[in-house]
């Protein structure tokens, strides 16, 4: 029998959604699968979505390019800009839209992620908040539909990540 994993979606103070996600995996595969292209490829978009990376640079100062592809083969660009990473453990960074080549557009919010994960008996926890600068940004995000497309982001994490035992 599968065990039930915790799942906590809240929308908190100071322009704050945390999200607190348990995955039956080893720490090392969900590390993996969030900082790694070829994973990140297979689960980041929500369906009928998918994920193209551009370029990836894991690590304090490097960058994430990628585009969310639509079925029609429409891209919306994003650039994942790290600015901590403790291997592991933990990892933070800016996301923003942006054009093909990484330039930042002003139209749409800006979203601060903080990642910290902990395994404890083969279980695997993602502790998540995501920062905004006004409520106005965080609203934008929550009416995008956010909150339904992440959650089935993280479904398709947990059938990639028993895929990958």
């Amino acid at each position: 029998m599968k065990p039930k994993l915790l799942y906590e979606f809240s929308v908190g103070e100071n322009h704050a959604i945390n999200i607190k996600r348990e995955f039956a995996a080893s720490l090392d595969k969900v590390w993996g699968a969030w900082t790694k292209a070829e994973f990140l490829d297979k689960w980041w978009a929500p369906k009928p979505y998918r994920v193209e990376t551009k370029t990836m640079d894991f690590r304090e100062g490097g960058k994430w390019l990628y585009a969310m592809v639509s079925p029609e083969g429409e891209k919306h660009w994003c650039n994942f800009n790290y600015s901590g990473v403790a291997d592991s453990v933990s990892f933070r960074g800016e996301e923003v839209f942006c054009d093909e080549d990484g330039n930042e557009r002003n139209d749409l919010p800006k979203t601060t992620w903080v990642n910290i994960f902990n395994e404890e008996a083969g279980i695997t926890t993602a502790s998540i908040t995501l920062e905004f600068k006004s409520e106005e940004d965080l609203k934008a995000i929550i009416d995008m539909g956010f909150k339904e497309g992440f959650e089935m982001c993280l479904d398709q994490l947990d059938e990639l990540l028993e895929e990958l035992k």
